[in-house]
């Protein structure tokens, strides 16, 4: 078996625990979802998901992890004379167009992440470790970066912050409010700092 149709049955396994996760929570809560209940409902072995996952928040959050590689990858794309900042916000609002309307069950998932500080831990982590790669794509571009190393890792902890306080934000408008909007209104407030 070659090492890609490998990596894309790693890749479906990952992606049915994911799935699984999230429906089982919908259906009966966090609280009454076990690594069990999420490695049976995707046709896999409890040790199986232990190779994938450490804990149900963290097959639950996968698909954050996901949404996150494709905006590291979007800003590595921008155009390498693009300040920073603008790349940063330029890359989100790429990502958020080609994702299109979102999927009611990651809505679902976002407000569960408000009721469990479990879940809040694991996206805050999921975050974090996307920081270094945000922060290399930051330094990559920023005339700055040799005499101040500092500011690229803070521009990235105040991005991902700022991202993470737009969904939850969104989630409190009315019905109908674009989730790009206000990812616009909140990065440019955000990166009124880094000007």
């Amino acid at each position: 078996m070659g090492a890609g149709l490998r990596e894309r049955k790693k890749s479906a396994t990952r992606q049915a625990l994911h799935e699984a996760a999230v429906a089982l929570s919908i259906k009966h809560g966090l609280d009454k979802v076990t690594v069990e209940a999420i490695a049976d409902a995707a046709e896999v072995s409890r040790r199986t998901f232990s190779n994938y996952f450490a804990s149900k928040e963290e097959a639950l959050l996968h698909g954050d992890q996901l949404r996150m590689r494709l905006l590291v990858d979007a800003v590595r794309d921008r155009p390498a004379a693009e300040p920073p900042w603008a790349a940063l916000t330029g890359a989100a609002l790429e990502v958020q167009q080609r994702l299109g309307a979102r999927d009611p069950r990651w809505v679902t998932q976002v407000r569960m992440v408000r009721r469990h500080p479990a879940l809040a831990a694991q996206q805050v982590s999921t975050y974090a470790s996307m920081e270094d790669e945000l922060t290399a794509q930051i330094s990559s571009r920023a005339p700055w970066s040799a005499q101040c190393p500092v500011r690229a890792r803070l521009m990235a902890a105040a991005f991902m912050a700022a991202m993470r306080v737009a969904v939850q934000d969104w989630l409190d408008r009315p019905p109908g409010t674009q989730l790009a909007d206000v990812m616009r209104e909140a990065l440019a407030e955000m990166g009124a700092a880094f000007r």
